[in-house]
């Protein structure tokens, strides 16, 4: 006969399913609870109190997660946000840049995200450090960036890095490279959290001990964790100290995401005299960014809608490019003293995104993440800037990486900037294959990177490779049959063109 602890007893006995439900609960958080003071049992002394707060913000989201049934948005309460709630980038820009350009620059501080890995890319160790353009880094282009505003205007602007504890490490070795750059450079680090067991929803790590076996056991609990862990660090407080105002905040992914001296006026400046605390970029849709979470009204407040969170029944609509005209870059500016005031006020609002993973060994676990532009509806005097689409120019891919490598982009004091000889504003649509997935093969495929300025769309598939100097304009598609292969000769100029079947340059 099965037996059951004595408050779900109690609630059988008292059958009502609320209470019954809400005995499960409370059972679980209770388990939750000893297994987290179990783990942090095992932390070594410099480590239990940065390990303690870790563990307590992962009870609360758990403890969340437990209370929150079926999809976090009531689709009938979603509205277009109002006109003036999401400003074109246009506008901003007319007002002009203040006289005071460096005082307003001192205010501010950029933070990069940093805690992702390149293992998408086939790259070891974190992701920032993989060479995107004449032997620079992401890292590199970003402090040439930040570098470049300081010396230009005689200015302070500090560059903070969010770093996972898989990035940490590896990062900061790099940092020393930048000693004798004009930029400050400070680090903290996201929150560890445990990954549960899909059944159980109890951690799959028994220590916090950092052995092999026990590394996929743990996660970085995405980009919201910012807010608590900046707090967390002493290093929020520490730049409201200095005098400092607002953050800009971005993937370092994101080659376009440059200190944008219209959008920080605006910020300084405001026009009605009334500050925002938050400030999201958006950019308009196209076709392939329907996945990308939007801006809408709902409940009197600007608020971020991702996927995730669409009951399946709206999916398509929430896709729709005519309906959501706009999704989040993930470019944002923030204030400090908000930041603060919400942060102590427990009042940062984060719908939780639940991450289904399945570890090596064949166990399903689930983590809890949060999304940084979430937050968007807990501060006061929110704003949507429709910024162009130059400044949204992720590296997810070897794709991409073609098209910032490419002749579309000059690259000028760590920016890049699409080329003037390129007729079109639009980057051409590029599919490389898997054979070019990882960055070490994706490089070994390229004598040289092909000449792009006119092209409009190329799909690469199979085994092929690309000589010295070659031109692609158009729409180019070469494909490699399975057991084939293609070389395409130095010099070749493919205009709107089908390649297949097999064609072998051999030295002779």
């Amino acid at each position: 006969m099965t037996s059951f602890p004595g408050g779900l007893r109690k609630a059988m006995a008292g059958g009502g399913l609320l209470q019954f439900q809400e005995a499960i609960r409370e059972e679980l958080e209770e388990a939750m609870k000893a297994d987290l003071e179990k783990i942090l049992s095992t932390a070594p002394e410099s480590e239990i109190e940065h390990t303690k707060k870790d563990l307590a913000g992962f009870q609360k989201l758990f403890h969340r997660f437990l209370q929150e049934k079926g999809p976090s948005v009531d689709w009938g309460k979603i509205q277009r946000p109002p006109e003036d709630s999401i400003q074109p980038y246009e506008k901003i820009k007319a007002k002009g840049l203040p006289d005071n350009i460096t005082s307003v620059l001192n205010k501010l501080v950029v933070v990069k995200l940093n805690g992702g890995l390149g293992t998408s890319m086939g790259c070891k160790g974190p992701k920032s450090l993989i060479g995107v353009r004449n032997e620079n880094t992401f890292l590199d282009l970003t402090v040439k960036q930040i570098e470049h505003l300081n010396t230009t205007y005689n200015t302070d602007v500090p560059l903070v890095l969010m770093n996972s504890f898989n990035t940490d490490e590896d990062t900061k070795k790099i940092l020393q490279k930048y000693s004798h750059c004009r930029v400050k450079i400070h680090t903290f680090n996201q929150s560890r959290y445990p990954r549960i067991s899909k059944e159980s929803l109890l951690p799959v790590a028994k220590d916090l001990s950092y052995s092999v076996e026990n590394a996929e056991s743990w996660y970085p609990p995405g980009h919201g964790d910012i807010y608590s862990s900046f707090y967390n660090s002493g290093l929020l407080d520490r730049l409201i100290g200095e005098g400092k105002e607002y953050i800009f905040v971005s993937n370092i992914d994101n080659l376009g995401a440059t200190v944008d001296l219209y959008i920080l006026n605006h910020l300084m400046n405001p026009p009605n005299g009334k500050r925002c605390e938050f400030v999201m970029e958006v950019t308009d849709k196209t076709r392939a960014d329907v996945k990308g979470g939007t801006l809408t009204q709902y409940e009197g407040k600007l608020r971020l809608v991702e996927i995730a969170q669409v009951p399946k029944a709206h999916v398509d609509e929430f896709k729709s490019v005519s309906k959501f005209k706009i999704f989040n870059t993930n470019n944002l500016w923030v204030s400090l003293s908000a930041i603060k005031r919400l942060q102590e006020a427990n009042a940062i609002d984060m719908e939780i995104i639940v991450n289904p993973k399945t570890l090596d060994g064949g166990l399903n676990v689930i983590q809890l993440e949060t999304a940084v532009g979430a937050a968007i509806k807990s501060f006061e005097n929110s704003l949507g800037i429709n910024v162009p689409r130059s400044r949204f120019l992720p590296v997810k891919t070897t794709s991409d990486l073609l098209l910032v490598m490419s002749n579309l982009y000059s690259l000028q004091a760590g920016s890049l900037t699409m080329s003037d000889k390129r007729e079109f504003p639009t980057v051409p649509l590029t599919k490389l294959g898997s054979s070019f997935t990882k960055v070490q093969d994706y490089l070994k495929r390229f004598e040289s990177i092909p000449d792009m300025l006119e092209l409009d769309h190329l799909t690469v598939s199979g085994d092929v490779t690309f000589g010295k100097n070659v031109s692609l304009k158009g729409t180019v598609i070469i494909i490699a049959n399975h057991g084939d292969r293609i070389d395409i000769p130095p010099g070749a100029v493919l205009e709107n063109k089908i390649v297949s079947g097999n064609l072998r340059i051999l030295d002779h």
